[in-house]
């Protein structure tokens, strides 16, 4: 098990890191979401060793990792930029880290790998043939055939397209599955840290400022900085009373509340009357912008309205979820 406890970290007098504490389990795939510059990137370099944390420890099974040299910690490193050896085709990029295995046992865990990654019989291509996905797929497959204790990932999937990002999300996880590695995976698309991790964890200014299942965390972030690292963007001002919760001002406690979209409706006679300040065509319907009481939400409508009309709104009180701090 991966225990991460207190690490402070920095460059040139600047913190990038404080505090962070994250563990991984022996059997746990484990996302860490944040934007550019949150500390992500630092904090896998920190558990990798190539960095040595100003304050705190990394620990495997309860021993202090920080003396410990990156290549004696036996995790495994996978990038964006895939860093494969164009001179060597694909088998032999995998059998890479194997010298120490007997030639016959080497042949056939390069063939479990590359069947495990979806590239069965690929040890021959060259590597200038291989697509943007499949090179991905053979740099992960390098990756956990020496049987790394822990893999770390990071932003492996970011220099692919949308689609084929998506795609092989699923078939990562269906891999670190299959091989039985925990994984630490480093992402700032909340849609990937949901489809390949068992717990994400939320990174913010060097903080990890939530944690939990993706079901978990994308039902209550928790924090206004956690819900907009999810892409919830509708966040408003609300009161909380005995009644429950208000958009905009009132008597009660004022607080701030996510308001989900899936929740909200134009209805013929609603509670709420709002004006629309955008309509953008989404799909099989409208997502209007609208202003109300308190701010600006989402509303998914079958049809475009006009900016500057008035709409009447149905809201569902499971809808607003109001944030701490």
């Amino acid at each position: 098990m991966l225990e991460v406890r207190g690490v402070d970290a920095g460059f040139d007098g600047v913190p990038v890191l404080a505090g962070v504490d994250l563990a991984v389990g022996d059997d746990e795939v484990v996302a860490l979401l944040g934007a550019s510059g949150s500390g992500k990137t630092t904090l896998l370099r920190v558990i990798a060793g190539l960095i040595t944390p100003d304050h705190g420890a990394v620990a495997w099974d309860g021993v202090d990792l920080t003396p410990v040299p990156t290549h004696v910690r036996g995790f495994g490193l996978v990038f964006q930029d895939f860093s494969l050896f164009p001179h060597l085709d694909v088998g032999a990029n995998v059998a890479f880290g194997l010298r120490s295995l007997e030639p016959v046992e080497r042949k056939r865990r390069v063939s479990d790998e590359l069947a495990r990654v979806g590239l069965a019989g690929f040890e021959r291509r060259r590597v200038g043939e291989l697509s943007g996905g499949q090179a991905q797929r053979v740099a992960l497959a390098r990756s956990l055939a020496p049987r790394p204790r822990l893999l770390l990932l990071d932003e492996p999937l970011g220099s692919l397209d949308r689609t084929l990002r998506r795609d092989l999300a699923a078939d990562l996880r269906a891999a670190l599955r299959s091989a039985g590695i925990p994984a630490l995976h480093v992402t700032h698309d909340p849609a990937e840290a949901f489809a390949v991790a068992d717990r994400v964890a939320i990174l913010d200014q060097g903080r990890v400022i939530r944690s939990g299942t993706p079901e978990k965390v994308w039902s209550a972030p928790g924090t206004e900085a956690a819900a907009r690292l999810l892409g919830l963007t509708a966040i408003v001002d609300v009161t909380v009373d005995r009644e429950g919760v208000h958009l905009g001002h009132g008597e009660g406690r004022p607080a701030r509340a996510l308001v989900r979209e899936d929740g909200v409706r134009v209805a013929a006679v609603g509670e709420v009357v709002g004006t629309v300040e955008k309509s953008v065509f989404r799909g099989p319907g409208h997502a209007l912008s609208v202003r109300v009481p308190g701010g600006v939400i989402s509303v998914l409508h079958a049809a475009a309205i006009p900016p500057g009309q008035a709409v009447q709104l149905s809201v569902d009180p499971g809808a607003l979820t109001v944030l701490d701090g």
